[in-house]
């Protein structure tokens, strides 16, 4: 599906909007030590992100995976973005994953902790590209 520039710019801002709000609660659901919520908020934050910006430069995003490839074509491959981004978003969907359907594995506060700053570092640089 095309989308117009208007309707793109539409998108765009409420795909940042998505992952302010999915940050805000990974960090409300840690302090209330739901250490596996938090980490899938924490991945959505940075999953709509990514989609703000390939949308942005119109990308068509059709899944999970599918941002993931183009993201690391586009963006981190090419130098455009640090490879720390590309390893933190990988990273956070595993955490997620395992964290929802792996019974054994617990998500800790500490994974969580060293995670969030460089998220909300990349949600910045990201949405700062995003409105270019």
């Amino acid at each position: 599906m095309s989308l117009s520039d208007e309707e793109r710019i539409i998108v765009v801002g409420l795909e940042v909007e998505k992952a302010y709000v999915a940050y805000n609660e990974a960090i409300w659901l840690m302090e209330k030590s739901s250490w596996s919520g938090a980490a899938g908020r924490l991945y959505y934050a940075l999953f709509h992100i990514v989609t703000a910006l390939l949308v942005h430069d119109r990308h068509q995003v059709n899944s999970h995976k599918g941002s993931h490839i183009l993201f690391g074509n586009y963006y981190i491959r090419t130098g455009r973005l640090p490879k720390e981004y590309g390893a933190l978003y990988s990273q956070m969907e595993s955490i997620r994953e395992e964290g929802e359907y792996n019974c054994t594995y617990k998500v800790t506060q500490e994974e969580l902790q060293q995670k969030l700053l460089p998220a909300k570092e990349m949600l910045d640089v990201i949405a700062g590209l995003a409105k270019e």
